[in-house]
């Protein structure tokens, strides 16, 4: 089967060298940083290819020769791309968590008769897909409540933090306002917004905020009370909400010196190379999910802990490992035949068929990613 990654970069790169452990996958990866290619093929068993995926005509005529399309492009770029690739009638794991409505596509998907899974990270997506057979099991949900982040494994003044996907991304989250649904009512709070203290048995206490990342849930998942927060050391959301306040993340240009920048672009410059992880740097994902409804008229809460750690032997992050390997273990599980929902697919779609959590989670254990969990008797 010969498969395409979209994308070399932080994610993009570990599953591609994920994929090109099986004899069954011949691996090709598209990126336009030919260094970035160099580096994977000099590792694992890869075909490099150099290509500018901006223009969504050149993607469709780039897949069009493959089986399989893993798309890890930004999020600015993912909807586009992933609308492109459907063109071409591929199947496709996307974990380009674009902000555009994805059932835009799903008549696209079905028209084409592919399996589009999308946001097939490690939340949204496993923890997604943990939720999805939750309320399967359960005759009514009342809760869902998920915390997530990827931290340094160092804390280090000034800013206690490295980006372990891409930058953009990550300011994206300190923007975009954050839906949420409170007693059946969608809300809309800015991010950065509601900050809480959370102990963590193997971290400590972390700070969280809301970010907008229930995407898909809000709409496939019937519960009155849903959020996600986003989990970053103490004290990060006040340096984040005094930079957007002032301006420092705004897209909008301003003279400086007769000159027209973007003050965004100027912060790019100044924090990406401050927030990338140096070698020999490790990163921390921690996620706690909670899921509470009603079985067999007893109330029940559901409670899904993970903690990885940055994968030092094989030099992976850890952000990669549990967004990365989710993706991987889900691209197999299709081509394999276990799953085949037509059109598009959020992960909690696969938390409804039976068997497909169970499949996921062995991989990602086989991969030393260990989802714990527990179900305690509220009542």
């Amino acid at each position: 089967m010969k498969i395409i990654v979209l994308g070399g970069g932080l994610v993009g790169g570990p599953m591609a060298m994920d994929l090109a452990t099986d004899d069954q996958f011949a691996v090709t990866v598209a990126d336009r940083d030919e260094q970035v290619l160099n580096n994977l093929a000099a590792m694992a068993d890869i075909i490099p290819l150099v290509a500018d995926l901006a223009d969504p005509a050149a993607v469709t005529a780039l897949v069009a020769g493959y089986d399989f399309v893993v798309d890890a492009v930004p999020g600015f770029m993912g909807f586009q791309t992933l609308k492109a690739i459907l063109e071409a009638g591929k199947n496709v794991i996307d974990i380009a968590f674009f902000p555009e409505d994805p059932f835009e596509l799903d008549a696209l998907a079905k028209e084409k008769g592919v399996t589009a899974i999308m946001d097939c990270g490690v939340f949204p997506g496993m923890g997604s897909a943990l939720i999805g057979r939750v309320a399967r099991k359960l005759d009514q949900v009342d809760t869902v409540l998920t915390y997530v982040g990827g931290l340094p494994e160092i804390r280090q003044w000034p800013w206690e933090y490295k980006a372990v996907f891409s930058p953009v991304d990550v300011i994206e989250e300190y923007t975009r306002p954050a839906r949420y649904v409170e007693n059946g009512v969608l809300v809309t709070r800015p991010a950065l917004s509601d900050p809480e203290l959370i102990d963590f048995h193997e971290l400590g206490t972390l700070e969280a905020f809301n970010t907008d990342g229930l995407r898909t849930l809000m709409k496939t998942i019937d519960a009155p009370n849903m959020k996600e927060k986003t989990l970053r050391y103490p004290g990060h959301i006040e340096k984040m909400a005094v930079l957007r306040e002032c301006g420092f993340f705004s897209g909008e240009e301003i003279e400086v010196g007769g000159n027209k920048v973007r003050p965004l672009d100027v912060t790019a410059r100044l924090l990406f190379p401050m927030w990338k992880l140096e070698e020999g740097e490790g990163d921390i994902t921690v996620m706690q999910i909670r899921i509470e409804g009603v079985r067999n008229n007893q109330r029940l809460r559901y409670v899904y802990d993970l903690c990885d750690r940055y994968d030092h032997d094989m030099g992976v992050t850890s952000m990669a490992r549990t967004t990365g390997y989710t993706a991987t273990m889900a691209l197999r599980m299709v081509a394999e035949g276990l799953y085949t929902h037509q059109g598009i697919s959020p992960p909690e779609y696969m938390g409804r068929q039976f068997g497909c959590v169970d499949y996921l989670l062995k991989g990602l254990a086989d991969r030393g990613i260990h989802y714990r969990e527990r179900v305690e008797v509220l009542s």
